[in-house]
């Protein structure tokens, strides 16, 4: 696995496009909520930022870049040669994945640094901790199940645009309105309660008792996900 995992970052670095949706884009549009945080404290929350941080990293950085390495790999029938090797299917699709979610993981730490250092610690590290880790995990989940419909990385634009801007548009749906109305709607969406738990750890005056259920939406889309990958994930190009 993590020979495979050597192999897969250094074809990050040299892939101009992925590397793009994987850093340039998110760091882009973290920076500047980053920046103008105080403009949004007013408007929300500095929870809303940091769930608003974790969302895009996780959507552009992880998801789309999976589903794009994938579908890649599959088109070269790398993929099919791995399979030939003594690794296991898990181990191969976990080499292929580790790079680009732990520097997911990695951008996500490194923005709510800076955005503690500039606005102020959150009031709940370790839930907050918990809410970026169930965002992606959820959002490799999803990566796995829609590179199974993905038949090439082009084609990868199109398929990961419905997960990746929904779950954006859930985010700032959460983050700016809170959940007082809708509230079973938003929170069984994508991100929804996970965005909820953030902002809940960050601003603090919730209850921990009362946070920890909301990362049950999120783990089921998980189980969903995993669900969905071991139905439509295929290591073949279509014929």
């Amino acid at each position: 696995m993590l020979s495979i995992a050597r192999s897969e970052l250094i074809q990050l670095f040299r892939n101009r496009l992925v590397l793009l949706n994987s850093f340039l884009i998110p760091l882009g549009a973290c920076a500047f909520f980053v920046y103008k945080h105080e403009t949004f404290t007013e408007l929300r929350s500095l929870g809303y930022i940091a769930a608003v941080v974790v969302c895009t990293v996780a959507a552009f950085g992880l998801y789309a870049t999976i589903v794009t390495t994938l579908a890649s790999r599959r088109q070269t029938l790398f993929l099919k040669r791995l399979r030939s090797t003594p690794a296991s299917d898990a181990g191969i699709l976990s080499g292929l994945v580790l790079p680009v979610t732990v520097l997911a993981l990695i951008q996500v730490t490194v923005i709510l640094v800076v955005l503690t250092a500039v606005a102020g610690k959150p009031a709940n590290g370790l839930l907050l901790a918990a809410a970026v880790v169930s965002t992606v995990i959820m959002m490799l989940g999803l990566g796995l199940a829609t590179a199974g419909l993905t038949n090439s990385p082009e084609h990868a634009q199109v398929t990961t645009l419905p997960v990746s801007l929904g779950a954006v548009a859930v985010t700032n749906w959460v983050g700016i309105t809170g959940t007082e109305e809708l509230t079973l709607l938003k929170r069984l969406l994508p991100g929804g309660s996970a965005t909820e738990l953030a902002v809940n750890a960050w601003n603090g005056g919730v209850p921990v008792a009362e946070s920890l259920p909301l990362l049950l939406p999120t783990l089921a889309w998980v189980v969903v996900a995993v669900a969905l990958a071991s139905r439509l994930f295929r290591w073949e190009p279509r014929r």
